[in-house]
This record gives C-alpha cells, structure tokens and sequence, in this order.
C-alpha cells in the first residue's frame, strides 16, 4: 500500500523512516521499488519473528487489558483501538506466523539504510539489525542505542533526530 501511496502523489524520489512494523514496510518498500527509494531509515524494525517478539506481545496485549493502555492509544487511534490491537496480537502469537520471516527480500535493498535500535528493546534483539545490514546490497548503518527500549524515539527524540538528520544529509548532499 505504501508503494500506491507513493504513486498517488507522484512521488519517486523519497527517503523513508519507519518505526516497528513500519520500519518493516519500509525495509519492504524499498527492496520491492528501488528506483523510488533514495535512503530508508529503519527504528525497531523486524525482519522474522523471535521469542522475544511474542513475549513482549504478550505482554503488551496484558497492558491493555490491565492498564489504562486503551486510553492512552485512542489519542493516535480514535475508536479503532480495539481493532487494531486484537489485529496486531491475533497475527503475531498466531503460531502460523512464528516462521514470517523477510531475510529473502533485502540483497534487493540497494539505497542506504541506517538502522536504529534500542540495545534494550522488549520486541526484538540486536540480531534484527546485525541480519539486516548484513545483507542488503547498498551501504548500511547500524545505530545501537544503549538502556533504551523499542521507542528510541520517544525515549531520547533528540539523540534519534540528530542521528537521522546527520544520515540523511548525508544522502541528500552526496547524492
């Protein structure tokens, strides 16, 4: 979908940034259209399922049944949280999805990749980031950010914004 996105708004020459599962579709969109996809910076991405993932699922599907998790994500997602949540859950503890796995897709990754990773993340290992730069075609950085979870965003937003102004200008006044 990210791809139709692109060509609804006539757009051929990007840089993306995804969070998550959106640092996955990035990392897909860019082996799947590399005449599109100037840089792609991946936070938190994955690229197959650990036991880590599904623990830490888990345990956010308990926080949501437990806290006032609900509340906090109708702010950014309105009336569809508990969609999206059983959605979300419902696919990754499916035991059909314990071997999902995207590692064929990214030798056809050929634009620079910086991937950000909290060193603690609670949904995957530092082993998502070392697989994936080390196997995409293009040039490929790794960004391990020490005592911090699986929102180095939202956890240190100047040291990941920083970080990712420094890669893109990078690309952009060499390119």
């Amino acid at each position: 979908i990210l791809n139709d996105i692109l060509n609804t708004f006539n757009i051929n020459d990007v840089i993306l940034f995804g969070h998550s599962d959106g640092g996955t579709i990035a990392l897909i969109t860019a082996s799947k259209y590399p005449e599109k996809i100037r840089a792609t910076i991946c936070e938190a991405g994955h690229i197959f399922v650990e036991d880590v993932t599904v623990k830490g699922v888990k345990d956010a599907l308990e926080a949501y049944q437990t806290t006032n998790l609900p509340e906090r994500l109708q702010k950014y997602h309105g009336d569809k949280v508990p969609m999206m949540v059983k959605a979300w859950t419902e696919i990754w503890l499916s035991e059909r999805f314990r071997s999902w796995n995207i590692e064929y897709l990214l030798k056809d990754i050929q634009c620079p990749l910086l991937f950000i990773q909290g060193e603690a993340d609670e949904y995957g290992t530092l082993n998502q980031v070392e697989k994936t730069i080390s196997q995409v075609s293009g040039s490929a950085e790794k960004f391990i950010i020490p005592n911090i979870g699986h929102t180095p965003h939202k956890e240190c937003p100047e040291l990941v914004l920083n970080r990712a102004a420094e890669f893109i200008n990078k690309i952009i006044n060499h390119q």
